[in-house]
């Protein structure tokens, strides 16, 4: 697949303010922080299921993308796979450190707005089943499923961002939904590490 023009000069905006960051460009930086922003924090938010946690610890990917910029070397991946690996590591550091709490507060707040809180909580309690499901796999399975489906990316994205062949990602994705659908199964009894 060919990008179109627009996609390219997306890559090409992308690659110069990449190296201006590089050279500590606060201005380049910021605007890579706006560009990736959403994405690391949906990535994040997925794994952790709090939103304070997960804009922590979205905010420390940045910071720590800062503080390591001028190291940064492209290798052929993009920026964005870089992030996606210092957010996979925050995450895994911050489930070493504890267990995620589950925010009950948000369905007041959706009370409080004129949200059909039934619908609110059926909502978070499959999304909450999922979520418990998934922390059962082990990091990479709940990478591959979190990238590929949560973020939507392609498997080539995917491959470039855990450091494997497209096959290799391919097959890991596989293992991942089977570990998935087993954990779903499961959810009743003792959690396992699939």
């Amino acid at each position: 697949m060919t990008p179109d023009a627009d996609t390219r000069g997306t890559l090409t905006d992308e690659a110069d303010l990449v190296k201006r960051a590089v050279k500590r460009d606060p201005a380049a930086f910021g605007a890579l922080y706006e560009f990736h922003l959403d994405r690391i924090y949906r990535y994040v938010f997925y794994r952790v299921g709090s939103t304070s946690e997960a804009e922590d610890l979205t905010e420390q990917v940045f910071l720590k993308a800062w503080e390591a910029i001028d190291r940064y070397e492209p290798r052929g991946t993009p920026f964005a796979a870089w992030l996606y690996r210092l957010a996979h590591n925050l995450v895994i550091d911050h489930y070493r450190g504890k267990r995620p709490l589950t925010p009950l507060d948000e369905v007041a707040e959706a009370e409080e707005i004129g949200v059909d809180v039934v619908e609110a909580v059926e909502a978070r309690l499959d999304e909450e089943e999922i979520r418990e499901a998934l922390a059962r796999l082990n990091p990479d399975y709940q990478q591959m499923i979190v990238l590929r489906f949560v973020e939507g990316l392609s498997h080539a994205e995917v491959a470039q961002i855990i450091g494997k062949s497209e096959g290799a990602a391919r097959v890991i994705q596989h293992r991942a939904l089977q570990a998935l659908a087993r954990a779903l199964e499961d959810r009743g009894g003792n959690p396992r590490r699939s």
